[in-house]
């Protein structure tokens, strides 16, 4: 999986466009069996594509430890926290129900 990840990651970084499109379709399926777990994920992979952990809980005001316990698998991050991420990755939560 880790490779998986590591590829996804590069792909979001090669071509950050990519981003919103990633993270709809991620939410488009927030309904689903883990559908929450997989949300997370997608929104772990851009972050690390835009500079990891440390560069977007800095742009979130949040510390580091909270930002990888949102977006573990088992995270349960609250709404603030959500849009402050999504905020500090450039996109907006309008942005995940609509094509950009």
């Amino acid at each position: 999986m880790k490779r998986h990840d590591d590829a996804v990651v590069a792909m979001l970084r090669d071509d950050p466009a990519m981003a919103p499109d990633y993270l709809r379709t991620a939410f488009d399926e927030l309904d689903k069996p883990d559908g929450e777990a997989a949300f997370l994920v997608a929104l772990r992979h851009v972050v690390e594509a835009q500079g990891g952990m440390a560069v977007v809980a800095g742009r979130a005001h949040l510390s580091r430890e909270s930002l990888y316990r949102a977006l573990s698998p088992k995270g349960n991050p609250t709404l603030k926290t959500m849009t402050a991420v999504i905020r500090a990755t450039g996109l907006r939560f309008q942005d995940l129900t609509r094509a950009v």
